[in-house]
């Protein structure tokens, strides 16, 4: 059985989320919550609600109170681009200009799953163009 956890329009930029998600990705929730917070980036408190909250929406659907989660496992795990278009920001430049840049967003998903095997599969490779 799977279950699936999404969080969208953090304020993280998606492939800096990536590289995390690489790390767990096929591994067991228990595993990534020993290699998650030694990963020293600033977004690993968002990856490891958001895989605990697709193992606890795991353990609503088979109806069990407290699931293993040596037992569970990351079945997917990406993050995709989200829109520039809500934080735009404005940087004084020379001679009274104004020099804006955009704030990046990312939309993160895990699915995870009570059997082991199963494909593992990639972010896809989208966003960043």
């Amino acid at each position: 059985m799977e279950a699936c956890s999404k969080a969208k329009f953090q304020r993280y930029g998606s492939r800096k989320v990536r590289f995390l998600l690489d790390l767990v990705r096929g591994k067991s929730v228990k595993a990534s919550q020993g290699i998650i917070p030694f990963s020293g980036l600033r977004c690993s408190d968002l990856v490891q609600k958001t895989i605990n909250s697709a193992a606890a929406n795991l353990g609503v659907k088979t109806g069990t109170k407290n699931p293993d989660l040596s037992k569970i496992y990351i079945k997917e795990a990406y993050s995709t681009q989200g829109p520039m278009k809500h934080l735009k920001r404005i940087q004084p430049g020379p001679q009274g200009r104004a020099m804006p840049y955009k704030k990046s967003v990312c939309h993160l998903t895990v699915i995870v799953s009570d059997e082991k095997k199963g494909a593992v599969k990639a972010a896809p490779k989208g966003g960043l163009k």
